[in-house]
């Protein structure tokens, strides 16, 4: 009787169970599931609240892991006081402070009669009657001291308001409106006036430093035509509100690059267009409206301009000479292909090469002599 032995390999899993297959990667990290947490029971789970994976490094791999580059933070908007804003202030017409100074005025004279101190010939001028008054006493110098305040607010509060100027109003330190309106007016004389221009104007910069897209060192001259929309912000949010408006072209400048006259098509407007969206956004705040800022003289800085004139000779003549070469590279090709196909010449590789040689070097030449 034969004995058949059979040969099993060990089971890798418990007793009695299947087989685990051979992993196919030997590092490979798994994780087991409970068979409970497939299985539940309830009807109705809780939602489990599911967090951003991070993709980690595997090992055996050589695989990095995944970074997001973090968002760059916006640009910080400079800001002013938000109560800070252009109000109309109260103003009376001229017609209010005259009537107030002449009835001061009256006052004086009246009071002056009353004491009998006004002079015969004003008493014959105003064609009053004599009269012997009882002198200056407590009551009349209280009467010309009324009189006279009235006529000092009365006069000294008239004002002349002009097309495009405006007055912004202070007392004690405390913003109290602006006037833009035009003609005779009464302003309170214990308000400080401050005058402000709100016409459209323009200012022409000097040469300003800036750079191309290279980083090559220019100067440019621009023009920024601009006019003070909010009077409150413009003349209590900063110092001044035009120096402040030429450091902010300056900043601009130095962060968008301007190129030189003849360059891109197009670039000369990308970069104003720019520079007018910066300038605007960084004026806003102090009530500056900036309309436009155009680059109107590029040149090169005078460090670099030397070089950059012996670079842009150098590049013109390579431009030049590559013209030539193709003009003469098409004359030659022209003039080989029309002798062949009209059967003129025959000819081999050898004085093909040949004829191409000598017909390269006469247009060369004939090219060189014509040109300037």
């Amino acid at each position: 009787m034969s004995t058949t032995t059979s040969h099993t390999s060990e089971p890798d899993g418990p007793a009695g169970g299947p087989a685990r297959p051979a992993r196919l990667i030997q590092n490979e990290a798994t994780t087991e599931i409970p068979v409970h947490l497939l299985f539940r029971d309830d009807p109705h789970p809780a939602p489990v609240p599911l967090r951003p994976a991070v993709v980690g490094r595997r090992q055996g791999t050589g695989e990095q892991p995944r970074l997001r580059r973090p968002a760059a933070p916006p640009r910080p908007v400079p800001q002013v006081d938000a109560d800070l804003a252009e109000r109309p202030a109260r103003v009376l017409p001229g017609a209010a402070g005259v009537l107030a100074g002449a009835c001061g005025l009256a006052g004086c004279v009246a009071t002056s009669w009353w004491a009998g101190v006004l002079p015969p010939l004003a008493l014959e001028a105003l064609r009053l009657p004599a009269r012997a008054g009882a002198g200056l006493g407590p009551l009349q110098w209280a009467a010309y001291a009324g009189a006279g305040a009235l006529g000092l607010f009365g006069f000294g509060g008239l004002a002349r308001g002009r097309t495009g100027r405006a007055w912004v109003l202070d007392l004690f330190g405390r913003y109290r409106g602006t006037v833009r309106r035009s003609g005779l007016l009464w302003v309170n004389p214990l308000l400080l006036r401050r005058r402000v221009d709100v016409r459209l104007r323009h200012w022409r910069s000097e040469p300003v430093p800036a750079a191309d897209a290279s980083g090559v060192a220019l100067r440019v001259v621009v023009l920024v035509v601009w006019r003070v929309r909010d009077t409150a912000r413009a003349m209590l949010g900063v110092e001044d509100h035009e120096a402040y408006l030429r450091a902010c072209v300056e900043a601009a400048l130095a962060r968008v690059p301007v190129e030189m006259p003849g360059g891109a098509a197009g670039a000369g407007d990308a970069a104003a267009e720019a520079l007018t969206r910066l300038v605007a956004s960084d004026a806003a705040p102090v009530g500056l409206e900036v309309f436009s800022v155009q680059p109107l003289r590029v040149e090169y800085a005078p460090e670099v301009a030397a070089a950059m004139h012996r670079r842009r000779i150098a590049a013109l003549d390579a431009r030049h000479r590559a013209s030539v070469l193709t003009s003469v590279v098409d004359s030659v090709e022209d003039t080989v292909t029309r002798l062949t196909m009209r059967g003129l010449v025959e000819l081999d590789d050898y004085e093909r090469k040949v004829l191409v040689k000598d017909l390269t070097v006469a247009f060369c030449a004939g090219r060189g002599e014509t040109s300037p």
